[in-house]
């Protein structure tokens, strides 16, 4: 019996490890693929930033002068058509992220990434405040060459000036995938929920009383 038991371990240990290998796999390939670039379109560009609970980066992005729209959703990661449900597995690979729709007479990507880096905490691994897991990590995606080189010096600069390990990890963009009609606006409409009562607006207060000077 205790033979029997011991193969049936190694067995699932053995279909954990190479589902885990297949998974690490495929989320290489995402790290080293070419970014796909996504046109201004009426005036407006689009960035991808992923920091912790969706419901809160929305409310502060959406607070920034020249940010027109913020919609809440899924990249990052090796699915298809994930959903919060899937997310939330921590094995789709995906976090939750935002699509950031600007305009760029008015913000730069440079001042977006200072809004990124400004509203967490940037040495916090797999999640913000109390949420943890793969699907709240940091990520910032790029589009372009352009792009990632800003990205890389301001960690570079930020990481040398507080003497920190940031974080957030840098993703090409490939797709971002809408989330469910119920996530958008959320802070906004259901400013008494209690996650948002005791996590997302005191997030968002304290982002706006640092960047006064960056608010609507």
């Amino acid at each position: 019996m205790k033979t029997i038991l011991s193969l049936i371990v190694s067995l699932n240990l053995t279909i954990v490890s190479c589902q885990t290998n297949t998974t690490n796999e495929k989320q290489e390939a995402i790290i080293n693929s070419k970014p796909i670039e996504v046109p201004v379109q009426n005036g407006l560009a689009k960035a991808y930033f992923a920091s912790g609970c969706f419901w809160c980066v929305e409310a502060i992005y959406e607070s920034v002068n020249g940010v027109n729209e913020v919609i809440n959703g899924y990249s990052g990661g090796h699915t298809e058509h994930p959903t919060y449900q899937l997310s939330n597995t921590g094995r789709t690979g995906h976090a939750e992220a935002i699509e950031v729709l600007y305009d760029p007479n008015i913000v730069s990507f440079s001042t977006l990434l200072d809004v990124y880096f400004g509203s967490q905490d940037i040495t916090q691994v797999n999640g913000q405040g109390p949420d943890n897991g793969s699907q709240y990590r940091s990520i910032i995606f790029y589009q372009n060459e352009n792009q990632k080189e800003k990205i890389t010096n301001k960690k570079k600069q930020l990481a040398k000036k507080l003497n920190v390990t940031i974080a957030a990890e840098v993703y090409p963009f490939l797709k971002f995938w809408k989330g469910e009609d119920y996530h958008q606006d959320f802070e906004r409409l259901h400013p008494n929920n209690p996650y948002v009562r005791n996590i997302s607006i005191p997030r968002l207060k304290k982002f706006q009383r640092k960047y006064k000077h960056l608010l609507k």
